[in-house]
């Protein structure tokens, strides 16, 4: 992994708390054993971005592995903020608790979680934020906290998707955000987001000062790297969490097969991310990282060494129209090799159906994620008598406008979802100029902005 220098876990101390309120952690019925009291620390008055704070993002093995998937390790209070500066009024703390790695193994995993201040939400979203980047000062954990200079490096796309958990919040409802690309950062690994994300769901739900209700109607929601995570969780969830009590799933700009990602996107304008994706991936997969290792040119060393220090822009940023295909010394066509074609294979959307209803949007002329495997993915999942899957294709979009353009829809279908609404049966697909032609929409936004505006000035949120 290339990341930034760990400082010893001494300067870690400085950010915690002088006391601490010993609380006592439950879990729902349907979950595994009661966890050990949990001492939440005072909120730090200035955020340590993980690369310093070993103690809270990398605890001991011995305090990992006798934890049950979703078992918190650590909590504290936090402060969170607009571009890690402007507060906003809610209840926050951040989770340390024990998750799998794709393998199975375990590891820690780290959330924020969000609610109105003195609520006890029946409604819970978790939002998978498009980290998109390769070091730890990157993660959400990080970014949300006021002081934090993340967004000044270049973390850019986790401060605007805090603007949906702010909406969310402003409705009521409880939210959990993530590190789901685990301790090591690994960007584009599905599998590996996919069981972070449903046991930061069962942490959130374990930690009493949420206060959230066993039964609980909970939503997943993730665009481009946050959909990774959004549709493996939603894969994974029969057979990895079955308890949990997910109403519906919304995703867009979904990476669905990286393969062809990296295929259409090789040499364009987007390829300095897919190269961020393609290091990613090698934090998770030994063989793959041994394959680079060994076969990358001097240019692709270069990049993995400097690319590991960086967030989603300046990642981003970093050598457009790229030929990442030639940067590996392997015969042929780098695509087709058998540790990438294994890679490309695990990391793939489709294996299952998901046991809840799911949106989908995407743009037709998508240009970073290729709509064609988005496609495939539908058909795949509606091949099934059980599936229900609402897919929305945009017309007049590309990656970024149809983001903006689809969350305030995907959003409303949420909150369907959480009255209790039925999702249509079966599967439909539609297709629209702009999704932000909405009415209904148009005005959760322009509720939600206003909501945001008031917070602003101290008003809590969801407050009445």
């Amino acid at each position: 992994m290339a990341s930034s220098k760990r400082i010893s876990r001494g300067l870690a101390g400085l950010a915690a708390g002088i006391t601490a309120v010993t609380l006592c952690a439950t879990l729902p019925a349907a979950a595994a054993p009661v966890a050990d009291p949990v001492v939440v620390q005072p909120a730090p008055a200035i955020p340590l971005p993980p690369e310093l704070d070993p103690d809270f993002y990398r605890p001991p093995a011995e305090a990992v592995t006798g934890k049950a998937p979703g078992e918190i390790i650590a909590a504290r209070q936090v402060n969170v903020a607009n571009l890690g500066l402007i507060p906003i009024n809610v209840d926050a703390w951040q989770l340390s608790y024990r998750s799998n790695n794709s393998r199975d193994e375990p590891i820690a995993a780290v959330a924020t979680v969000l609610k109105p201040r003195g609520s006890a939400p029946d409604k819970v979203l978790s939002l998978q934020a498009a980290s998109d980047s390769l070091a730890g000062y990157c993660a959400p954990s990080y970014v949300v906290q006021q002081w934090s200079v993340a967004s000044l490096a270049g973390q850019v796309v986790t401060p605007a998707e805090l603007i949906v958990a702010q909406g969310a919040v402003a409705q009521g409802w409880g939210v959990v955000i993530p590190d789901h690309q685990g301790p090591n950062e690994a960007f584009a690994a599905g599998p590996l987001a996919g069981r972070i994300t449903l046991d930061g769901i069962r942490a959130a739900q374990r930690f009493d000062p949420m206060r959230v209700s066993p039964t609980a109607r909970i939503a997943l929601f993730g665009y481009s790297g946050g959909a990774i995570a959004t549709g493996h969780a939603a894969e994974l969830k029969q057979s990895y969490a079955p308890e949990l009590n997910i109403v519906g799933a919304a995703e867009g700009g979904v990476p669905a097969d990286l393969g062809a990602v990296l295929a259409v996107g090789n040499g364009q304008l987007w390829s300095g991310m897919i190269m961020a994706a393609v290091l990613g991936l090698t934090r998770e997969y030994p063989e793959f990282a041994d394959l680079l290792n060994r076969d990358l040119d001097p240019l692709g060393q270069g990049l993995s060494a400097v690319k590991g220090l960086l967030c989603v822009a300046p990642n981003t940023a970093l050598f457009p129209f790229l030929n990442i295909k030639g940067l590996l010394r392997v015969p042929g066509d780098p695509l087709q090799h058998p540790v990438v074609l294994d890679v490309v294979d695990r990391t793939r959307m489709g294996k299952s159906v998901p046991d809840m209803p799911m949106f989908i949007w995407q743009a037709n002329p998508d240009e970073l994620i290729p709509v064609g495997p988005v496609n495939t993915l539908v058909d795949t999942y509606c091949q099934s008598p059980d599936a229900q899957v609402r897919y929305t294709r945009e017309h007049l979009g590309e990656h970024i406008t149809t983001q903006l353009s689809g969350v305030a829809t995907a959003m409303l279908w949420i909150r369907d979802r959480f009255d209790g609404v039925p999702a249509e049966p079966g599967c439909r697909t539609d297709d629209a100029a702009l999704m932000l032609l909405n009415p209904e929409g148009l005005g959760l936004l322009a509720a939600t902005l206003g909501e945001t505006t008031a917070g602003l000035f101290g008003k809590a949120l969801g407050a009445s």
